[in-house]
């Protein structure tokens, strides 16, 4: 049994015959100060580092790619059962952020994502989403990226996968990030298109995580036309779900909005939106669309785009537009699986 596939209470069970101290000190290993080979792990008998030898990581590390002068990283991992997932971890000068995935693939099906239009496998269990961290932590110990913390500082489940279509496990990766990892709540962002189910059992979670709604239309026709899952849960759920959130942890909600050219980027969706955000007093993030295979969409022009964000700041929503990150290795937001793909 691989041990993040254990519960961290229940790593004395992989440890026959030895002290319960060891267990502690496992855990201190795998969560706390991750390395990638367990012959670092120097207070373990030599027997038991030869045993996590072959079982420390519930994947291996197939494929590595970098851009951007060496600030992002995408690696692509290979599970136990054949199963593909990625992950990016990304510099900047105050923080190191890591993307993990939730799911390998997504039934979600939005139209601008290669994940989705690849389908759906099976979902993570919370071992292999945190196992993720722990192996960005054990790298950076080794090599930092360049000008960021040596340490995974943010997480976003913005990876491969719905997380909110995970719950259960999402939940007990959530737990053993804050508790046992040490990871700040604050420091943790959920992503969904919008899981009306899930954002509530969130809002009612005792750790204040950060909500990303992905919008990308600012009405029920459209979203559907984007986004599936509008049909099942449409937009006056999404955004009653949202403010139950806000009125419950007291964090703003991230909108994510992808710049698609001719579809959402008008100047009637603008409008729109500058309502739903004042309605849900959040904070919108525009993304430019990154280009993927299945897809005729393509993404806006940058005078479309500043059309778009100053229309929403003269109606004083706040808005920003996310960096892209990591496009020539297919890292950036909707190519993941891409490379997986092919």
């Amino acid at each position: 049994m691989n041990p993040y596939l254990t519960a961290p209470e229940d790593l004395g069970g992989l440890l026959e015959g030895e002290p319960p101290y060891r267990a502690d000190q496992l855990r201190h290993w795998l969560y706390q100060t991750p390395v990638v080979s367990s012959d670092r792990m120097s207070n373990l008998p030599a027997a038991t580092r030869g045993w996590l030898e072959r079982n420390l990581w519930p994947f291996e590390l197939e494929i590595e790619q970098v851009a951007d002068g060496g600030r992002t990283r995408k690696w692509l991992f290979r599970t136990a059962d054949g199963s593909s997932i990625e992950t990016v971890l990304m510099g900047y000068p105050n923080r190191t952020t890591l993307c993990i995935s939730s799911q390998v693939g997504c039934a979600m099906g939005c139209t601008f994502c290669a994940t989705g239009q690849f389908g759906f496998d099976r979902h993570l269990e919370a071992g292999e989403m945190v196992a993720q961290i722990a192996f960005a932590n054990a790298l950076l110990s080794e090599t930092p990226l360049p000008g960021s913390p040596a340490r995974v500082t943010n997480v976003v489940f913005m990876g491969m996968g719905e997380p909110l279509a995970n719950y259960r496990r999402l939940r007990e990766a959530l737990r053993r990030m804050v508790e046992v990892m040490d990871i700040s709540a604050r420091s943790i962002t959920v992503s969904t298109v919008g899981v009306v189910p899930g954002i509530l059992k969130l809002a009612d979670e005792p750790w204040a995580v950060n909500l990303a709604v992905s919008l990308h239309a600012a009405d029920d026709r459209l979203r559907s036309s984007l986004v599936p899952l509008n049909e099942r849960y449409p937009l006056g759920a999404v955004v009653a779900a949202s403010n139950r959130f806000f009125e419950s942890k007291g964090r703003r909600v991230s909108i994510e909005w992808t710049m698609i050219d001719g579809v959402n980027d008008t100047s009637d969706q603008a409008d729109k939106l500058v309502h739903i955000a004042q309605q849900m007093r959040a904070h919108v993030n525009v993304i430019s669309m990154n280009p993927t295979p299945l897809s005729e969409q393509r993404p806006s022009t940058e005078a479309a785009v500043e059309r778009f964000m100053e229309r929403l700041r003269s109606a004083r929503v706040n808005v920003t537009r996310r960096d892209t990150r990591g496009q020539s290795i297919d890292a950036a937001c909707g190519q993941l699986r891409l490379r997986a793909s092919r």
